[in-house]
């Protein structure tokens, strides 16, 4: 089994389907694509006398070249390492020297740092920029026969993003990969030979995870010109290309909302003066949100602006992309009690059910299943699961028991098979005795109409042992105050719920992929603690 297969077989039977574009621009063809990850892959075995199980490292921006290396790097039988492009330098040597990588296929961006990159590597082999004479020279090389794979074999390290300690590279197999395409079929969305898949979030993540399951169909997949998330952009390309799908992080998806709509936008204006986001969304298909909390308020925005268009995954590094889904038929009410009783929002803030090829567990701390409407960790178990954490067998022992994949994650299932994340286990507040639930108190307060961010956290307390704390970024031009908060918070929670405490920021801190850092948080309400 190796997941590169599915260009070979869709180079076969549709070699003149369009496969790679930048912007408007096409870049190549099923056909031309398959013959080109062939030579490369010569280049990596036969010149760089790579073994099978090699570790090859992308730190590439957003560019049609990404799918090139990472399929050849897969076609001969080596493991790929993408790279976050937006971490720090010291990032990227951490993550080459911990995963032991030969070589390194880079965009100009990091020409500057090439010298630097390259004594990371285990051996240095190659670093190699995709914009060069010498990559393309590569698409010319005799072609390498595809190589045969273990299902188990590493295909890809996928390094978490590393919001508390360093980074580990979930090692995910051939099998994992196969199991994870096939699930996007069977639990996410159809998607057909000449539909798009528009790369507006990291390839090195979720996004780029979604290139098996493009491939396997025949689909074209799009890479934005500018390389980036720009909401004017990517609603120029919804207009250009036919039925177009995208991941994006719940930050997009905000953004896009937020961009006012413009007056007479011609779908011809693709240059980067188009107008901002348009009404006209026929071409959209789907937008795939995850990675982070989606709060209900942001959906109902979202949804009133660009339609029934959104599909919500619920996954981890250790389980790419496929621990639930909440189709688009679950976004909208099915009947006048959903209406009335408020089963909507409570689907809404879920985040779905679970997805074929697994199955789910919520444990207590012994890892014994608990009731539903119970509280406890989120435990999954699958095909999509990682094979452990590379050279870290304890972390491993400690993440995967009995086959159980305990996610760190705590959430609660509903009688319906409904999943709702609650907060990362170490997020959980304890005072007085008592759990709360960030998430829960974040989402009253940006029900505020001046509130535009939050982010809740637990700061130690003396008689309580914690104490909820709220940071909030405003609207531009809106105040607030404490007491407008509390009393805000009266009305609409459990009076024991409420923050004690308001920090009123001009943006929250984030790591790479608009993830809310909260041990930053944490770490400037110990210092003024330490301070005070």
């Amino acid at each position: 089994m190796n997941i590169a297969s599915l260009l070979s077989k869709t180079a076969q039977q549709l070699p003149d389907f369009m496969a790679l574009s930048t912007g408007t621009a096409n870049h190549c063809d099923y056909q031309t694509l398959a013959q080109r990850v062939a030579g490369i892959a010569s280049f990596l075995r036969n010149k760089l006398n790579h073994q099978p199980g090699d570790r090859v490292a992308l730190i590439m921006k957003n560019c049609p070249q990404y799918i090139e290396v990472l399929f050849a790097i897969l076609h001969a039988g080596l493991t790929a390492v993408p790279i976050n492009a937006k971490l720090h330098s010291k990032e990227f040597a951490y993550i080459l020297q911990n995963s032991g990588a030969s070589s390194l296929f880079i965009t100009d961006d990091f020409l500057a740092q090439s010298e630097e990159l390259v004594s990371h590597l285990q051996v240095a082999s190659a670093v190699l920029s995709v914009n060069s004479d010498a990559y393309t020279n590569l698409y010319n090389g005799a072609p390498l026969p595809m190589q045969a794979c273990e299902p188990d074999s590493v295909a890809w390290l996928f390094y978490t993003s590393g919001t508390t300690g360093q980074p580990k590279g979930a090692m995910l197999s051939h099998r994992n990969l196969m199991t994870m395409t096939q699930s996007y079929f069977s639990s996410v969305d159809t998607m057909v030979a000449g539909d798009t898949l528009l790369h507006a979030a990291p390839m090195s993540h979720g996004s780029g995870l979604y290139t098996f399951p493009t491939v396997a169909c025949g689909a074209a997949q799009v890479v934005c010109q500018s390389g980036s998330f720009e909401p004017a952009e990517i609603t120029s390309l919804i207009h250009h290309y036919p039925q177009v799908s995208m991941f994006a992080a719940p930050t997009m998806i905000k953004r896009m909302v937020e961009t006012p709509p413009a007056a007479n936008e011609s779908s011809d204006n693709l240059n980067e003066n188009s107008a901002n986001i348009n009404e006209d969304t026929s071409n959209l298909k789907a937008i795939i949100y995850g990675g982070g909390p989606m709060y209900v308020a942001d959906i109902k925005a979202a949804m009133k602006r660009f339609g029934n268009k959104f599909i919500q995954i619920y996954g981890q590094g250790e389980t790419p992309m496929t621990i639930t889904c909440l189709s688009k038929a679950d976004h909208l009410a099915r009947d006048d009690i959903d209406l009335a009783d408020g089963h909507l929002d409570n689907r809404l803030a879920s985040v779905g059910c679970a997805q074929m090829p697994v199955e789910i567990r919520i444990a207590d701390e012994q890892g014994a299943p608990l009731a539903d409407g119970e509280v406890g960790e989120i435990l999954v178990k699958g095909d999509t699961v990682m094979l452990g954490y590379w050279g870290n067998p304890d972390a491993t022992a400690e993440t995967i028991v009995d086959g159980w994949l305990h996610t760190g994650d705590m959430g609660v299932m509903d009688q319906h098979g409904y999943l709702t994340l609650k907060d990362r286990s170490k997020d959980l507040i304890i005072s007085g005795g008592t759990n709360i639930y960030p998430r829960e108190v974040e989402e009253v307060l940006l029900q505020h109409p001046a509130i535009l961010e939050v982010s809740v956290v637990g700061k130690p307390d003396p008689e309580w042992g914690e104490e909820v704390v709220a940071f909030v970024v405003l609207h531009e031009g809106e105040q607030l105050s404490d007491q407008q908060c509390d009393a805000w918070c009266l009305d609409n929670m459990a009076r024991f719920k409420r923050p004690k405490s308001y920090y009123f920021v001009g943006e929250l801190p984030k790591n790479n992929y608009g993830k809310v850092l909260k041990t930053n948080l944490r770490e400037r309400l110990e210092k003024e603690h330490v301070n005070a």
